[in-house]
């Protein structure tokens, strides 16, 4: 008995095939092999032709199915996880309307700017425990005003992950977390936004069905199963936005419990058992993968836009030629904590929401020419985005979500010692290091989807720990982070 896992990514579409017995992944693979192209017409703009999506997970199937040579009739269920925030526009034969706009398109803005001025801070908060953003709802008002024909055409839109559940079963639904993360959702009243809706002019029937989170959302028709190489009838049973996803991935389903992931982006996701909002939008709330109306379970999520690239910035432009981003941590561990008191601010990758989203660009502070190398240099970076995390978990903590203990992948940034002690010194927070990734994750949300599994816990009760990191001279890092604090709040005085 298998099940299958999809991450629609806006780099690539990856497949996992998990065996349900064991928990243990048999096959993996992602398409493209380079990184997936993201069209920027304009400056602030990103899109991608959602038939790529479709295209990769093809190839990621087949693939899987190669390797593994299982019978796709032993397949019982199918999970998917996707890149949050996007819009996509199909007519009555589900045809896509226009290129999909991803989760970084920042065009949606001003129009989110302007609904949470006309409609008010305490209604908007309140009700969406959010500002309306840049989030898939303001998208889609700006397909309203600049695309009018496009938008007179629109049947139904869809979150990436409704899409891709469409091109496998021919039937379009999405999920409560789904609407939330577009922000079309009202937590006060469980109920679509319809003040929302009719603030944009936007009719109820253009939104998908509801099915819960861990249900059965569709079958595997003919074409699709011909198409992958699968068997028609397999049931689609999960479905969940990758932040949320990367949560369950890491058994993360409970008030108090803590995610954290760095790569392009860093994230730390809390589970808030009682609606809850920061009255300055600094961190978004959505719906986390176990929401009900009869249980509360919110995802808080806070994003550093600056994470990976700072560090691929000072890998290209500080650390010697030619090193990798191992050698690099072993330089970074040559400079003490605090990096003799050199501070970096990781916001050089446009507006960052914690900050109210200013743009106050990545600073360095303190160089001396005579006593700074690139070790310090090195790890500087990594101690400023660590820092900034710190500085948004402050936050998270004033909103009710204590962080005593994080849940990270083995992936990305986490493979650097200097990263994990830095953010377990400064936080006091365990870290609890996994191995497991977003599509292993969405194919074990599918065991529970489809029944095979009880609950979360049978579900991931092999999930393999590799190491847990404990806080340690808390002191030094302590003092290092107040030294960056004061750096940034000099730097925002002066926007």
């Amino acid at each position: 008995m298998f099940l299958l896992g999809y991450d629609i990514g806006s780099s690539s579409v990856k497949a996992s095939l998990v065996n349900a017995e064991t928990g243990k992944c048999i096959s993996s693979a992602f398409f493209p092999k380079s990184e997936a192209e993201i069209i920027a017409v304009h400056p602030g703009w990103a899109e991608q032709h959602p038939e790529e999506w479709w295209k990769n997970l093809k190839l990621a199937t087949q693939a899987v199915l190669s390797e593994s040579k299982i019978n796709v009739n032993d397949i019982k269920g199918i999970g998917i996880s996707y890149q949050m925030h996007g819009l996509i526009c199909v007519d009555k034969e589900q045809k896509v309307l226009r290129p999909a706009i991803i989760w970084c398109d920042a065009r949606g803005v001003p129009y989110g700017q302007k609904a949470f001025d006309t409609l008010g801070k305490t209604q908007c908060l309140s009700h969406l425990l959010n500002s309306p953003g840049n989030f898939t709802a303001t998208k889609l008002a700006w397909i309203k005003e600049n695309e009018p024909d496009i938008f007179e055409r629109i049947y139904k839109i869809m979150l990436p992950g409704d899409y891709i559940a469409m091109k496998l079963s021919g039937e379009i639904c999405t999920t409560v977390e789904g609407l939330s993360e577009g922000i079309f959702w009202d937590f006060k009243k469980n109920h679509v936004a319809d003040f929302l809706m009719d603030y944009f002019g936007f009719n109820p029937s253009i939104l998908a069905d509801i099915k819960p989170t861990f249900s059965e959302q569709g079958r595997v028709n003919a074409q699709a199963a011909k198409e992958l190489g699968l068997a028609e009838g397999t049931p689609i049973t999960y479905r969940a936005g990758d932040q949320p996803n990367n949560a369950l991935s890491l058994n993360v389903f409970n008030p108090g419990e803590i995610a954290s992931t760095a790569g392009t982006s860093g994230v730390v996701y809390g589970v808030n058992g009682e609606i809850n909002y920061d009255p300055k939008s600094r961190v978004n709330t959505f719906a986390h993968v176990n929401h009900t109306d009869s249980q509360t379970r919110l995802g808080v999520l806070l994003c550093i836009n600056g994470t990976g690239i700072l560090n691929s910035w000072i890998k290209r432009n500080v650390a010697p030629e030619g090193i990798s981003y191992a050698d690099m941590n072993l330089l970074a561990a040559q400079s003490p904590i605090g990096s003799k008191g050199l501070s970096i601010l990781p916001f050089g990758n446009g507006a960052e929401r914690i900050l109210e989203n200013r743009e106050v660009d990545s600073t360095i502070y303190g160089l001396n020419f005579n006593q700074h190398g690139k070790n310090d240099m090195i790890r500087a970076a990594q101690e400023g985005i660590v820092f900034s995390f710190k500085y948004g978990i402050d936050i998270m903590e004033e909103i009710g979500i204590p962080v005593k203990r994080i849940h990270a992948g083995h992936a990305n940034m986490f493979l650097s010692p200097i990263f994990r002690e830095t953010l377990a010194g400064v936080t006091g927070a365990v870290i609890d290091l996994y191995n497991t990734d977003g599509s292993v994750g969405a194919a074990k949300g599918a065991g529970i989807g489809a029944g095979i599994y009880k609950d979360n816990n049978e579900a991931f009760a092999t999930l393999e720990k590799l190491e847990v990191i404990e806080p340690a001279h808390e002191q030094a890092y302590t003092e290092a982070y107040i030294r960056w604090k004061t750096c940034l709040e000099e730097r925002m005085k002066q926007d």
